[in-house]
């Protein structure tokens, strides 16, 4: 039971934060709406990722872990498909200077969106983890 709050809540920061962060990665509904996705992607982190890994482990040995967040970008969509209030939309970088470091601007189209949230939500959910390590 410690184990299934503490994934809860590291899924629910971790699905706030990206909400925050990424403008392309939105919320549609309040705190509930939230919640339920935070139990969702509770469930699929702890039963269909794992399964989806072991079906992508060839490819996985194959790229030396390389494909190993396209389990994360498949649980992400699964996400969005189980609970339609979160939505993945194409993003416009308008670019940026910062201090003579020129970053041009870009376009993200929805696989691009899934991919960096998933990365950022991995960061998070990692991070999160090591914290609460006893």
């Amino acid at each position: 039971m410690k184990r299934l709050l503490r994934s809860f809540l590291i899924n629910l920061i971790a699905l706030r934060v990206a909400i925050l962060i990424l403008p392309a990665f939105n919320l549609e509904g309040g705190i509930r709406v939230l919640l339920i996705g935070a139990v969702v992607f509770m469930f699929i982190n702890l039963l269909v990722i794992p399964l989806v890994r072991i079906m992508l482990l060839p490819l996985n040995l194959l790229t030396l872990g390389i494909f190993s967040w396209v389990a994360s970008v498949i649980g992400l969509y699964i996400l969005t498909l189980v609970v339609p209030q979160f939505k993945l939309m194409p993003y416009t970088y308008p670019g940026g200077n910062f201090g003579g470091l020129v970053i041009p601007s870009f376009q993200l189209n929805i696989v691009g969106v899934a991919i960096v949230s998933s990365f950022l939500i991995g960061f998070i959910v990692n991070f999160l983890k090591w914290l609460t390590k006893n």
